[in-house]
């Protein structure tokens, strides 16, 4: 999904124009198969968008038809940012489109970290927002930084001169009547057609309203006979001098001042608080880490007048939840897979070893994600508890084996030796099963990729270290222990 963002206020002619340019220039790569885009708001309005908006999507031909099938989806995406910088007069956005919706659903924000900033004053905001955008462009791993369009939609404001009308007798609401009626309409009757009747609305042509002096010449009437002397009507036949007797006219520019300013483009609330947001995709890097140091350098960086306040938001809120949801499942699976043990060899030192086998498995996981910079992501995390698994089921079958040796009497030594060789097959088949089979997922550059990579990675190199580390550690460890009976077992 290609987010394209324009000046506020872009006509729906000129938006389409400018993104039929960016579309012709994605359109030439060749691993491009469509590219379209939706513009504005539909009739149920379910995605509420200006015209100066575009959601646009790239579809992708079979990786079988690209130039070079096993260059990666970053790599891509790298390349249409490019093409898209040079197309003048647009900001952009690459994601992908469950998750830009998601991401919008959850958080109310289309990346993956947002900074809200909340308060009052929507300029205080602005600025301040302006400073955080500045910060998190100079971390490494941000993409698509910006700060949401909260001004620069064009407006022509007008500002009532009280005195000047005061002097006339009128009123601001004269004013607002008047330009009202001129640019917005205003109901003077109504059709009928059988049982069906249809408003009848005065208002200039569109011509005259999008000529500046033309509202500058809009006549304001002063409703004043001539028999009345009151100082408002010498002031005015005096001013502007009228030529008809019984009513008078003034121009709307010399009761009022006229220009054409930028406005707001949009007021954004959450909780009943103001709120403009700076935001930012996170790649190459584990959301995690990039928001703990932006985090830091906002804090030491930044200092928020009062009423004012930060809070952080996007995908990360995700984030925090699965982790605080994690930090309650991953240690009740745990200890509830030691418990089963204990159960198992009624012994805590032999539930131990077992339970040896998940730092082995954890480290190697570790390992594997350094290796080849994958970034830490709840996938991985769910690779871990996987991964957990499969390591005490290794254990499992090594220990019992070679406790039944210990109980027959045999040596320690022998016992162990003859523990390790017998149940090397099944212990290396598990092995081989499991980690052969996520090789497929740890490899892959296709959909859901970025979700596969890391669980696969985590439970080959897991199971690598685990299965190692139980067949040569593990039956070292029980012989010690069985020597200086600490395991309980008596020999015959």
């Amino acid at each position: 999904t290609l987010h394209a963002l324009r000046s506020p206020g872009t006509s729906l002619s000129q938006a389409i124009k400018m993104q039929y340019q960016l579309e012709d220039a994605l359109r030439k790569e060749p691993e491009v198969a469509h590219v379209f885009a939706k513009l504005g708001t539909a009739e149920i309005a379910t995605d509420p968008m200006p015209p100066s908006v575009a959601d646009g999507y790239i579809i992708l031909k079979p990786r079988s038809e690209w130039p070079n099938p096993r260059i990666s989806k970053q790599a891509i995406v790298d390349k249409f940012e490019k093409i898209a910088l040079n197309v003048p007069g647009n900001n952009y956005e690459f994601t992908q489109p469950i998750q830009m919706r998601f991401n919008e659903l959850l958080a109310g924000v289309r990346s993956d970290v947002a900074v809200k900033l909340f308060g009052d004053d929507t300029e205080t905001m602005l600025t301040y927002g302006e400073k955080v955008e500045a910060l998190l462009k100079g971390i490494q791993g941000s993409s698509d930084v910006k700060v949401e369009q909260v001004t620069g939609l064009p407006l022509v404001e007008v500002k009532p001169n009280r005195e000047k009308l005061a002097r006339l007798g009128l009123s601001t609401k004269d004013v607002q009547d008047v330009v009202e009626t001129a640019y917005a309409g205003r109901e003077v009757s109504r059709f009928y057609q059988g049982d069906r009747n249809f408003p009848i609305v005065v208002r200039l042509s569109e011509s005259v309203r999008n000529d500046l002096d033309s509202l500058s010449s809009l006549p304001i009437p002063i409703s004043t006979q001539i028999t009345d002397h009151s100082h408002s009507m010498e002031y005015a036949r005096t001013e502007f001098k009228p030529e008809g007797p019984t009513s008078l006219f003034v121009p709307l520019s010399s009761v009022a001042e006229i220009s054409v300013t930028q406005g707001p483009n949009q007021i954004s609330r959450e909780n009943g608080k103001r709120r403009v947001v700076v935001t930012a995709n996170v790649r190459n890097r584990d959301l995690g880490s990039f928001v703990e140091e932006a985090q830091a350098k906002v804090a030491s960086s930044i200092q928020l007048p009062p009423g004012y306040w930060l809070g952080w938001g996007g995908q990360y809120e995700n984030l925090l939840n699965a982790k605080s949801r994690l930090l309650i499942v991953v240690p009740l699976v745990l200890l509830s897979v030691f418990g089963l043990i204990v159960i198992t060899f009624r012994s805590l030192t032999y539930s131990l070893l077992v339970f040896s086998g998940i730092p082995f498995a954890l480290s190697g996981g570790a390992l594997a994600l350094w290796l080849r910079g994958i970034p830490f992501s709840i996938s991985a995390a769910v690779g871990f508890i996987a991964l957990s698994g499969v390591a005490v089921l290794n254990g499992l079958v090594l220990v019992s084996f070679t406790r039944q040796l210990f109980l027959r009497g045999d040596a320690p030594l022998a016992a162990v030796v003859e523990g390790a060789v017998t149940r090397l097959r099944p212990v290396l088949m598990t092995a081989l099963v499991a980690s052969l089979g996520f090789i497929p997922m740890a490899i892959s550059q296709g959909t859901g990729s970025e979700v596969q990579r890391p669980l696969a990675t985590v439970v080959i190199g897991g199971i690598v270290s685990a299965t190692a580390l139980t067949l040569l550690v593990l039956p070292v460890v029980m012989a010690t222990l069985v020597r200086r009976g600490r395991l309980g077992e008596t020999q015959k």
